[in-house]
């Protein structure tokens, strides 16, 4: 397919998705119950943390987040008290309450020490990408003593990993739509620089298109990926995460 057909094509699928009937099966619906910025950026981040496996599941989950943390978020990150995590019960897969009692802690870390999550992100992002970012943020974010096995939880590009839960997270977070979906909550970060969160149904898509070559879905694919959607929009290259996502998870393609 011509690319001029391929933009249109796809276009055309991002209009489809990319609105909020999107969020009724999305885990991006649980960020959506909050307005304060710390609020979507913290619940964001961990919602995109355990974004994998059945959605109703993951859903699930995340309402129960929020009941943990009193349905405030930021307040509740604030005043958590590192001694003791032994009254969090709570897991999604292998993501546990050990995990999650460090996470509260690196979060408490970054707000108090670091300027917010965001800060930390755009301090280390490049002018043309922001996987640099996110693997600055994994050193900041386990700068503190830790179980070796929590640092699973968060993907480095550095190590070839295609990082696609924290690539749909800084979607959320930088992306402003217009439509309802994404926040577009930091304004620090262009997205221009956004990579598309690769998984087994974009990755599918992508390849069927010819918009990608690899066959692993790793950093290298994404690399290729993030090539090809600039070419269709070098302003907002990750918009075509709906529609690639759409068509493997939605329809028959």
């Amino acid at each position: 397919m011509k690319r001029a057909l391929l933009k249109e094509y796809l276009d055309e699928k991002v209009a489809l998705y990319n609105s909020p009937r999107f969020i009724e099966t999305d885990p991006i619906q649980i960020p959506h119950l909050f307005t304060l910025k710390e609020d979507i950026e913290i619940i964001g981040f961990l919602m995109a943390t355990i974004a994998w496996g059945n959605r109703k599941s993951i859903i699930k989950n995340g309402h129960q987040l929020c009941d943990i943390m009193g349905n405030s978020p930021f307040d509740f990150v604030m005043e958590y008290d590192k001694k003791d995590g032994s009254h969090l019960n709570f897991v999604h897969r292998t993501f546990n309450a050990g995990d999650l009692h460090y996470f509260f802690i690196a979060l408490q870390h970054i707000y108090k020490n670091q300027e917010g999550l965001e800060k930390v992100f755009s301090l280390h992002t490049s002018e043309t990408s922001t996987q640099p970012a996110i693997t600055a943020f994994k050193k900041t974010f386990f700068s503190l003593p830790h179980q070796q096995r929590t640092q699973k939880h968060v993907s480095d590009p550095l190590k070839n990993s295609a990082a696609k839960r924290i690539n749909m997270y800084l979607r959320w977070m930088v992306r402003n739509d217009t439509n309802g979906v994404d926040f577009g909550v930091w304004n620090s970060i262009s997205p221009s620089t956004l990579s598309c969160p690769l998984d087994v149904h974009s990755g599918r898509i992508a390849r069927e298109l010819k918009l990608l070559k690899r066959k692993q879905n790793d950093g290298k694919a994404l690399f290729e990926l993030d090539a090809a959607l600039r070419k269709l929009d070098p302003l907002d290259p990750v918009k075509y995460d709906f529609a690639l996502f759409g068509l493997g998870a939605f329809e028959t393609f």
